[in-house]
């Protein structure tokens, strides 16, 4: 009986160590995607009140159009490129944090 209780705690302790890891991860995982939004939001608000200045100085309407042409197209393709850039961030995130369970469960089955 001794055993079977000594067996039960040491198990509950090892639950303990893997949801400290788990929360660790996510915790870490979720720093850095907040940490790349605040980049990528004052990039963006940079670039927007740049080309802001921009159309401010332009001389003609010609020159307007281009310069709001080159700041939707850079627009565009900054965002697509970010939200590859927090895909990957994610799935790094779900990987990372599911290594402590599989490691829990290798070890509970030995």
């Amino acid at each position: 009986m001794i055993n079977n209780l000594e067996a039960l705690q040491r198990l509950g302790q090892q639950n303990v160590d893997t949801a400290i890891k788990l929360f660790g991860e996510w915790n870490k995982g979720w720093r850095t995607i907040t940490a790349e939004m605040s980049d990528f939001t004052k990039r963006s608000f940079e670039d927007g009140a740049a080309t802001v200045e921009k159309l401010l100085r332009a001389k003609s309407l010609e020159q307007a159009v281009e310069i709001q042409s080159d700041f939707t197209a850079r627009t565009f393709d900054g965002y697509i490129h970010e939200l590859s850039k927090i895909g990957g961030v994610y799935a790094q995130l779900l990987k990372d944090s599911c290594e402590p369970l599989e490691l829990a469960l290798r070890n509970s089955r030995q």
